[in-house]
């Protein structure tokens, strides 16, 4: 046993009570302080994707584009090719940062390291090798013959960046264990940034499609690779990846919560990101563009009340950890209502004048039905409310009733937003998601969330 943790138990009640009070202000301090920079740095990794649509939407031309973000939704859905690794990684490192233990940090973040390396050059290679036997056109529902070799381009760069990114992005994770949420967004925020820049450098010199979409994903991992040089050169020292740390036994932990996390992600990404190919089956390629271009107005705003929920993970970690279960409850009461009043205000606007934005906005003659953008402002309200008791449930391991509850949504929400799509267009799919997130995720976050707390009271902890 540690020394911290001894120290702990042989304190008086008075002592105690102390200790948690100095540790939850501390934690809700900076709890706020990583608020407020999220607010901030997020909002400009926001606008960054807002701006590229009107520069690349016109360069490309519609079909390209909608391809482009049919193969940007496979990519989404195969984020899972980390194991859960990076959720583990940040689920176990918000403990040891409490304890100050940093030969155990050091041990989990150089195993996950090394394992998602490995993982990731035997992705990319799986994906080369296969890459001219993969039916790409069929995928995307292409029937121009002149764009197939243009669809298998920009699927396998949109894949290799994200297979490549696998590990580059663990930083990040290390980050958040370490409350440094500020930096971590910050640097994100400039990803973004470097890829407007990136694409608009291709697109001013007159680049092919390929090389623009080339530019565009490279641009959060060149800003990765540098984030983590100043990471582990600095704060990040103590616990900086090296390959005599890599510890089969830390894996089999990993791999044992990472898996819970890894199924979780598989069913989460597809159940978000199937949109746009049901959308091209159902309607046609070009109706992608129409479908996503709004949908990027409110994934702009719910990524922000999103984001910034994602300190409540280890704060909660650190709470948990420490038995201070009414600092959890107090913080997810008041996360929920910042959460949900966030995207309802500017809902209504996009809802008002949505229409009209999209048309300024990408200078074409595109259109946002209203109850399309009725329907998105409902998904993202709900999605902002519930993400603070994931965060919790995220906090404490505990995956399987998120895994049931979005299990059930997505075998329940394919063929209904399929038949949607058919019969009302592209308003209906956002309304069926809303009706349906609400009657099986959102369930199941009241589930896990009371059963967290029961498993993490102070009296099971000492028990």
């Amino acid at each position: 046993m540690s020394p911290a943790v001894g120290s702990l138990q042989s304190a008086s009640p008075a002592q105690d009570a102390v200790a948690a009070t100095d540790h939850g202000r501390e934690r809700s301090r900076r709890l706020v302080s990583g608020i407020a920079t999220s607010l901030v740095s997020r909002g400009i990794a926001a606008l960054a994707p807002l701006i590229l649509v009107p520069i690349t939407l016109t360069y490309l031309g519609r079909e390209v584009y909608g391809l482009w973000m049919a193969a940007a939704s496979i990519t989404s859905m195969v984020l899972w090719a980390d194991f859960g690794l990076g959720n583990g990684l940040l689920t176990k490192l918000a403990p040891c940062h409490a304890r100050r233990d940093w030969d155990t940090a050091r041990r989990y973040v150089s195993t996950t390291y090394a394992v998602l390396a490995a993982t990731a050059l035997a992705l990319l290679g799986l994906l080369f090798s296969l890459a001219t036997a993969v039916p790409w056109a069929s995928i995307f529902n292409v029937s121009d013959d002149n764009l197939v070799p243009t669809a298998r381009a920009i699927a396998l760069i949109c894949l290799a960046a994200m297979f490549v990114n696998i590990p580059l992005s663990l930083v990040q994770r290390v980050q958040y264990a370490s409350q440094q949420v500020a930096q971590s967004n910050l640097w994100q925020a400039a990803g973004s940034v470097t890829s407007v820049a990136f694409a608009a450098t291709a697109i001013a010199a007159k680049a092919p499609p390929a090389v623009v979409v080339s530019a565009a994903v490279a641009g959060p991992l060149a800003v990765n690779i540098v984030n983590s040089a100043v990471v582990y050169s600095r704060a990040g020292r103590p616990i900086a990846p090296n390959p005599r740390f890599v510890d089969r036994r830390f894996a089999t932990t990993l791999l044992r919560l990472g898996g819970q996390f890894f199924v979780l992600s598989i069913v989460t990404s597809a159940a978000l990101n199937a949109d746009n190919l049901i959308v091209a089956h159902t309607l046609g390629i070009a109706s992608v563009t129409e479908y996503s271009v709004p949908v990027k107005l409110f994934t702009a705003l719910g990524l922000v009340v999103t984001l910034v929920n994602l300190p409540l993970w280890p704060a909660n970690g650190e709470a948990l950890a420490r038995g201070d279960i009414a600092w959890v409850r107090r913080t997810t009461r008041r996360m929920t209502l910042l959460s949900g009043g966030a995207v309802l205000i500017p809902s209504a606007i996009l809802i008002l004048g949505g229409d009209a934005i999209i048309k300024t906005w990408t200078g074409t003659d595109l259109s946002a039905p209203p109850l399309l953008l009725t329907g998105l402002a409902a998904w993202w309200f709900l999605l902002g409310v519930t993400s603070p008791r994931f965060m919790v449930q995220n906090a404490a391991g505990l995956v399987r009733p998120q895994l049931v509850g979005w299990t059930v949504f997505l075998v329940a929400s394919v063929p209904l937003k399929w038949f949607a799509a058919e019969q009302m267009g592209i308003a209906g799919l956002p309304l069926v998601g809303a009706g349906l997130y609400l009657a099986c995720v959102w369930s199941a976050a009241q589930v896990g969330y009371r059963r967290t707390l029961r498993m993490r009271s102070p009296e099971r902890v000492e028990a």
